[in-house]
């Protein structure tokens, strides 16, 4: 595998993934009862905006910082912001935090963390970056593998967050299928998060359809475009569906989704969509 996501960092896809992150996060939150989060595809937690990587392509102008120019902004869009200030309060922030980091800033004291991450330097530097938090437990290991072995938690209650490379588009998908397939009747109340790359719309319509079909009672899709859908060389958008999707999370979604496409959106091209995929 030769994803590094260093180059990447702050982007526009990071952007609307965490936004979804954060806003299921708080809301299961909100009730008493300790959670679990699981990241598959956790990387190294913290990544640094102003190293020879995240120079050399730049992605987050079209991201991040274009937000934090913003004004008037959703409550979950600010909720975003104030994570980000909360790792980096310099202007413009010289790191941005990974899933792991803005997991670990929404959970709570007796919450858990369960980390992810097979490439060996990339787990070596999420135990560094997170060696003062106690919740959190680094798996160096393949992520579909450690669904069914970590899953369901002793808590019974957290998210999942599937996040892969995608160096494989299509055959990437097949390997969410099949790891949710294993899950879902050992944790069927769990809510999970699938990030995916949209480059040309129609590879994700099978995975689409399967979800529809899935063991999940609820399916919740959010779509962001940056351009048109003209190259399939180029990440046109991205997206993430939520199986078994917090209360209420579809309305800030609905709030925070437009003003995203608005921002983000390249000549006038940005794009959003929130679809409800099953819904019992």
């Amino acid at each position: 595998m030769n994803y590094r996501h260093g180059f990447h960092a702050g982007n526009f896809a990071d952007v609307l993934k965490h936004v979804v992150l954060l806003g299921a996060l708080d809301a299961l939150t909100r009730k008493p009862a300790p959670l679990a989060y699981l990241d598959t595809h956790a990387g190294r937690g913290l990544y640094a905006l102003d190293s020879e990587a995240a120079r050399k392509t730049g992605e987050r102008r079209g991201g991040i910082d274009r937000l934090l120019d913003a004004h008037s902004l959703p409550p979950l869009l600010r909720r975003y912001l104030d994570a980000v200030r909360a790792c980096d309060a310099n202007t413009p922030p010289a790191r941005y935090p990974g899933s792991p980091w803005l997991a670990l800033h929404a959970l709570r004291p007796g919450d858990r963390a369960l980390l992810c991450e097979l490439q060996s330097d990339e787990a070596a530097a999420l135990r560094a970056n997170l060696a003062h938090e106690r919740r959190a437990h680094v798996h160096q290991r393949d992520g579909y593998e450690a669904l069914p072995a970590l899953l369901p938690p002793s808590e019974k209650r957290g998210l999942a967050l599937i996040d892969p490379p995608f160096e494989a588009q299509e055959a990437e998908f097949k390997l969410i299928q099949r790891a949710l397939a294993q899950v879902l009747p050992r944790w069927p109340q769990g809510v999970y998060a699938v990030w995916y790359p949209i480059k040309l719309a129609r590879t994700r319509e099978p995975f689409w359809r399967w979800l529809h079909g899935c063991g999940a009672g609820q399916v919740l899709a959010a779509e962001l475009a940056v351009r048109a859908e003209n190259s399939p060389l180029r990440l046109n958008g991205c997206g993430v569906v939520l199986l078994n999707p917090p209360w209420k999370l579809d309305q800030s979604l609905a709030a925070a989704l437009p003003v995203l496409a608005q921002l983000l959106g390249e000549d006038g091209q940005g794009a959003w969509r929130l679809q409800w995929l099953k819904r019992e």
